[in-house]
């Protein structure tokens, strides 16, 4: 499972970054920084954008349209060395098992008086196994587990994203 210092390094960026207004890569990152999270050296535009602290990783990524999303891999389970898993459905079920513990740290953390929860949709359905969501100050995170691709590692991720601006 996940180590209690990595999940409250993740929910102290979580709750730094919840007042940056609006949220950029360059105001995560100086949050990061001060946070005490490691850069991962992949500068892009300017700003450091991979981070590392107690085991979890990070990134910020900014997308067309000036979508922002800061985003971490709580636990990670390789492929193995023939590029698949012997038991797909015992992976999965262990993701789902980290991320329901995961859950209540941040339903009880800072956080949770802002938290309102937020409807699944057709593409999260798509894109993750097991998933919970949450609109925060009018940004939306998410905590769930994926796995890409099938060559790909099964991850639990959580990440809060500032969608960009409306036209």
């Amino acid at each position: 499972m996940i180590g209690a210092r990595s999940l409250a390094a993740v929910i102290a960026l979580l709750e730094g970054v919840r007042g940056l207004v609006p949220l950029t890569a360059g105001g995560a990152a100086a949050r990061f920084s001060a946070h005490g999270w490691a850069p991962g050296g992949r500068p892009r535009n300017g700003v450091e954008t991979s981070w590392d602290k107690d085991g979890v990783s990070a990134w910020i990524q900014t997308f067309d349209g000036g979508t922002v999303c800061v985003s971490f891999a709580v636990w990670i389970r390789d492929v193995d060395a023939s590029d698949y898993f012997d038991d797909l459905d015992a992976v999965y079920e262990r993701g789902e098992r980290v991320l329901a513990g995961f859950l209540p740290e941040i339903e009880g953390s800072a956080l949770a008086g802002h938290l309102v929860a937020a409807e699944r949709t057709a593409a999260d359905e798509d894109e993750f196994i097991e998933v919970a969501k949450w609109t925060i100050d009018g940004r939306i995170l998410t905590a769930g587990v994926i796995q890409q691709d099938t060559d790909l590692p099964v991850m639990v991720v959580v990440g809060l994203e500032q969608p960009g601006p409306q036209l």
